[in-house]
């Protein structure tokens, strides 16, 4: 990093006296020519204006600072002057690393007002006037336009960077990004891995005005539309150190949603809530920073419109939230990269989010059935029995789990001689009975084994893949098999060395896909068994609140050396990293659509990854916040999401477990997964009546499996979000906002799960509209209100939007199985007779299927009482598939007849009470153009 300043004792006495006088003259200079954002006169600058136009300010003085704690000016009584004159919710906190008395606060420059409370607003704040960065004349660039920002007066921070360089660009009309970079010294910048395109706009009708403060730095974004302000950095100063870096901005409204992975609500805290980004092995609770870290968030304007900011930082992040309402992002290292997309609506901010991230990535078809995992199926006879049980009970299930209790001394890329000698032969058997198979793959490989007894700690070694310790030799954490050492995937070797581990654990059990855990990366020890060194990495000038208080607990020591830089800078992308390596083996090894799923996660890892909620406890209060959580990750970028059914620490119980398996035959990732020492939670291990409510949800979840595929085309090709949340569809509607009790399947199916015990009737919201009852087809005429439903046990609710058409297939125990069944569509009119959908179909297994035009595409559209299908682009894949039925609601009366391609059809029946008609037994050709017809 940056150099100690060489400064004599004299030069030292000088900076500081020339420090202490231009501090106070700053003060008292510029009371009148800069007051408080909101009220100020700013210099505006245009970002799409050339030459930049600055205000005039003082000469600023120069001050090289950095390697050295900077002298601080004479403290100074702010507390009584117009600068310290706030109200308590607008104060932004100059104490954040520690408590400061009165002189302490004003040694910082900084306001001193107690309170009756030692919660809630700081007591030592930023004044409105705090000397900052001054921002040069902007200069046109490539990509844009750039500035140089100086401070002379130093921070209260140590090794304070007096110089910036500031770098903005339109990315497209609706996204603006903004770096602020140390330009005498490299310091760590994401690169996210290859294969992202960049889309340069060419459309100069941008969505946004930027004005910009030069003295003290900050800008201001607005709305063209509306002239909404977005941001307002001008509200607390810019602060940029070695390890410290602070921005802070005001928010356009309190309806705020991101900032993963933590246990909340959909809608933050804007309380004086403080949020962590620090992946860490930790059971789902309050208050604590979890496995994945995303600096992202969207927020809902007051009419609808919204925007989203991303922070792409991959060191130790806190976000700190308070109700002016204010956000200030907090890292300790990296620089400031910063993302704002303008929407305009919640659905436009995702996808521009994506563009910058990745697309997710398309799921092979079988990955959307059930999955069925335990910690303790200690055999292959045990692992073979559950499956057969399941099958036996007639329990939809396409892939059979194992965790680590599969490997020989808990090593990875090993099978038990004795327990699961047997293992390649049951994968096997699943695969003939068209199932998968999937086992768990941690990342930390043993290193205690006799030498040439276990080759994937032998060969890494050879190779040179394995994280170093700040000494250079490989650092030794503890895992389950004990010593183990952690491959760093920032090494392309370590990737190719990965490869060539799960080519070869494949040539002897042919898994379908890897479960990557632990991998944030976890340890059971601080850092390492051998401790690790004392320095500004581990022991950093401020560490964010997080669980166990240190940086390096439960993981490796922060001064470990990775290819791309420290494990300090890239903690939080280890996920990330695994994820991309061993999805592209899983490309290479198998040939075929590759199924991953992570603990860990971070940007973009929806290109290459599933993700789970992680340990998640058995009760009601974790069945209730895991619809946000999945909802959170779908906003990610993440579609491909799913909680512990049932869940995994603790015993569950019959109804809990029968209420979750409903929610969760709507997830878009459904395993049910169970830690070793609890009650079994298998769904044939209850009584006969919860059996029959879980079959039923199993049984309409494959049904559905047609349009949830489709739902992840749409999400895989242009960024649309599958598991919605109801505020992105409809985003009007104040109704929706907070909502995460419910949710969609993308635009059309609504969700009402049973979240409470003891319940037999349901609250549910239904937004202005029809909505109908997928169960039976009864309408539902919503002006945008709640209605009472009955709930028995057997029941989840969930209704069709008026206006759409729902492809479905019979059900059956497997995927391989379902494909080969008829399809039936569900058609729901509008109020003016209408309705539209579609249908993404492949093999479901090969690889960019999508890319090279090698699928089906249908179209499906009803009107003047009709529906008509519109095969767009035909493969062969639907060849010998056809439509056995279909369901219409809303049809008004009772027909006289109804035709199918012209030809009369006997078994048809209507029901006057709810309005539907329903039309059996007919088999038209699904890769053929078709009409059904029915006369009123």
């Amino acid at each position: 990093m940056c150099p100690l300043c060489d400064c004599t004792v004299a030069g030292l006495l000088l900076v500081f006296a020339l420090s202490t006088c231009f501090y106070i003259n700053h003060l008292c200079v510029n009371q009148s020519s800069l007051v408080r954002s909101d009220d100020a006169k700013l210099s505006k600058t245009k970002a799409h204006d050339r030459p930049a136009i600055n205000a005039t300010h003082l000469q600023n003085i120069s001050v090289e600072t950095r390697g050295v704690l900077p002298e601080r000016p004479k403290p100074t009584d702010l507390s009584k002057g117009d600068t310290c004159t706030m109200a308590p919710e607008s104060r932004f906190d100059c104490a954040r690393d520690r408590l400061l008395s009165r002189r302490e606060c004003a040694e910082r420059g900084c306001c001193y007002d107690p309170l009756s409370s030692s919660a809630g607003p700081p007591w030592c704040f930023y004044p409105s006037l705090y000397p900052g960065y001054k921002m040069g004349p902007l200069t046109p660039t490539p990509r844009g336009e750039e500035a140089s920002l100086t401070r002379a007066i130093p921070s209260h921070l140590p090794r304070d960077i007096p110089s910036l360089h500031l770098e903005v660009s339109e990315e497209t009309s609706g996204c603006f990004h903004l770096t602020l970079k140390d330009p005498t010294s490299q310091r760590y910048e994401v690169k996210l891995p290859a294969g992202v395109p960049q889309r340069k706009t060419t459309d100069k009708d941008v969505l946004y005005s930027t004005e910009y403060q030069s003295d003290p730095f900050g800008f201001i974004m607005r709305r063209k539309s509306n002239g909404r302000v977005i941001m307002n950095t001008t509200v607390a100063p810019l602060l940029f150190a070695d390890q410290y870096l602070q921005l802070s901005t005001s928010l356009a409204s309190a309806h705020v949603s991101g900032l993963g992975e933590h246990y909340t609500s959909l809608l933050l805290d804007l309380n004086w809530t403080s949020l962590t980004l620090w992946n860490r092995d930790m059971a789902p609770h309050a208050d604590a920073n979890l496995y994945g870290s995303h600096p992202f968030y969207i927020v809902q304007e007051p009419d609808g419109l919204a925007h989203g900011v991303f922070l792409l930082n991959s060191d130790a992040i806190e976000v700190v939230l308070q109700p002016t309402p204010a956000l200030t992002w907090v890292t300790i290292g990296g620089i400031l990269d910063l993302y704002v997309f303008l929407g305009p609506d919640p659905q436009s901010v995702v996808r521009q989010y994506l563009r910058v991230i990745g697309y997710p990535m398309m799921p092979p078809y079988w990955s959307l059935g059930f999955h069925l995992c335990r910690w303790g199926y200690t055999t292959t006879n045990i692992t073979r029995r559950v499956a057969q049980r399941m099958h036996n009970a007639t329990f939809p299930m396409d892939v059979q789990w194992n965790d680590l209790d599969y490997a020989s001394k808990d090593r990875v890329f090993t099978f038990d001689p004795w327990r699961f000698g047997d293992l390649p032969e049951m994968v096997e058997e699943f695969h003939r009975s068209g199932m998968k198979y999937i086992l768990i793959l941690d990342p930390g490989i043993s290193s205690t084994s006799p030498p040439g007894t276990y080759s994937p700690f032998d060969d890494g070694l050879k190779r040179d893949v394995f994280i170093k310790n700040a000494t250079g030799h490989i650092l030794i954490g503890k895992v389950w098999p004990g010593p183990t050492a952690f491959p760093d995937f920032t090494n392309p070797e370590t990737c190719r060395w990965w490869e060539d581990c799960i080519r070869d654990f494949h040539s002897k059990v042919p898994v379908d896909g890897l479960w990557i855990d632990m991998n944030e990366p976890a340890s059971f020890v601080q850092g390492s068994l051998e401790g690790c060194p004392d320095g500004d990495l581990e022991n950093p000038p401020y560490t964010p609140r997080l669980v166990g208080g240190k940086l390096n607990s439960g993981t490796l020591c922060m001064s470990a050396q990775q290819k791309l830089s420290s494990h300090y800078n890239l903690h939080n992308m280890y996920g990330l990293t695994e994820a991309c390596a061993t999805h592209r083996a899983l490309v290479k090894v198998r040939g075929k659509r590759p199924f991953v799923l992570s603990r860990s996660s971070f940007p973009g890892i929806g290109r290459f990854s599933a993700v789970w909620t992680g340990d998640v406890r058995s009760d009601w209060e974790q069945l209730r916040y895991s619809i946000a959580a999945v909802l959170r990750f779908g906003l990610f970028g993440v579609p491909l999401v799913g909680a512990d059914i049932c869940g995994f620490g603790g015993s569950t119980n019959e109804e809990l477990c029968v209420r979750w398996m409903q929610l969760g035959a709507f997830y878009p990732f459904m395993r049910n997964h169970n830690d070793k020492s609890n009650a079994p939670q298998e769904p044939y291990v209850f009584g006969q009546k919860a059996q029959a409510a879980m079959r039923s949800a199993l049984n309409l979840r494959y049904s559905l499996l047609p349009f949830l595929y489709t739902l992840f085309h749409h999400a895989h090709t242009s960024a649309a979000t599958v598991a919605r949340p109801l505020f992105v569809e409809f985003p009007s509607d104040d109704n929706c906002r907070a909502i995460d009790r419910q949710f969609l399947w993308g635009s059309s199916l609504l969700i009402s799960p049973v979240l409470e015990r003891g319940a037999v009737e349901l609250a549910a919201y239904l937004p202005s509209g029809t909505w109908y009852s997928l169960h039976n087809g009864q309408p539902f005429y919503s002006k945008g209100q709640y209605l009472l439903l009955p709930a028995p046990l057997d029941t989840i609710h969930a209704h069709v939007r008026e206006g759409h058409i729902i492809p479905q297939q019979e059900p059956a125990l497997t995927t391989t199985a379902s494909r080969r069944k008829p399809f039936f569509l569900t058609v729901a009119l509008s109020t003016g007779g209408w309705a539209r959908g579609d249908l993404f179909w492949d093999d479901g297994d090969t690889l960019n299927t999508f890319e090279v035009g090698n699928y089906c595409y249908v179209i499906f559209t009803a009107g003047q009482s009709q529906v008509v299908s519109d095969p767009t682009r035909l493969n062969g894949d639907l060849d010998g598939l056809v439509l056995g039925g279909l369901q219409v609601f809303g049809v008004p009366s009772p027909p006289s007849y109804v035709l199918a391609n012209g030809e009369g059809v006997r078994d048809f029946t209507y029901r006057s009470d709810t309005k539907r008609l329903t039309v059996t037994n007919i088999a038209l050709p699904m890769s053929e153009v078709f009409t059904v017809q029915w006369a009123l």
